[in-house]
């Protein structure tokens, strides 16, 4: 079951959709930042069914998906071979928490120096500027994580900041692709909520080939 964290988030006033407030005295504004819920990390080792089947969806044009999922998988390698593994799944509540932030913040301190991580990311959609930053930093440092990332759609992908913030990643040693077909159905087996006593069979949207070849497509003419 999916538990909440409120997580403290020192940034500029934002609007629901994630605007700045141009003009935070203004009443109307003072408002709507009132009524804005807390920033909060849900975090859980299934995800509801009707999420994954929205959220991940790779349609080209991702109206309303203003969240992102992440499901990971952490294996532990010691120097003698054993591999201990872990998973679960983050997902932010607000606009302005970001799961990939969420992920270093809550799951990586827990991390054992003196061992070798490989960490797996399935996301609904690819990281902002932003995101990309505190990952290529984390790499950086970091000498005993290598980071595995599947996505399901590209966020802005024609933006240049933002194929320049693939780009860093890529340059930074993590592995980047979009998510085949055999990913989702992997997602749907391993960290989605399923019917008590029974175990549904994934079922493939219409377009989802063809989609995934799309984006596949366009992640490789940005990294080329």
């Amino acid at each position: 079951m999916a538990q909440k964290e409120e997580t403290a988030v020192a940034t500029a006033p934002t609007s629901q959709d994630g605007e700045d407030l141009e003009n935070p005295e203004d009443p109307k504004k003072l408002k709507e930042l009132a009524e804005l819920p807390p920033f909060e990390i849900v975090t859980g080792e299934r995800l509801p069914a009707n999420f994954f089947k929205f959220q991940f969806r790779n349609v080209e044009y991702s109206s309303g998906r203003n969240k992102t999922f992440l499901c990971y998988v952490v294996e532990a390698q010691s120097k003698g071979g054993q591999v201990q593994a872990s998973r679960g799944y983050l997902e932010d509540e607000h606009v302005a928490a970001h799961a990939e932030e969420a992920f270093f913040n809550t799951i990586m301190p827990a991390f054992d120096p003196a061992l070798r991580y490989l960490v797996t990311w399935y996301v609904s959609s690819s990281p902002c500027a932003a995101c990309a930053d505190r990952i290529v930093r984390t790499l950086n440092k970091t000498k005993n994580l290598r980071l595995l990332l599947l996505v399901g759609r590209l966020f802005m992908w024609e933006e240049p900041e933002i194929q320049a913030a693939l780009r860093k990643l890529k340059e930074a040693g993590c592995k980047l692709r979009v998510m085949k077909p055999q990913d989702f159905e992997y997602v749907w087996q391993n960290f989605v909520e399923q019917e008590e006593g029974e175990s549904k069979a994934f079922e493939p949207w219409e377009d989802i080939q063809e989609n995934f070849l799309y984006y596949e497509e366009k992640l490789a003419d940005i990294l080329k």
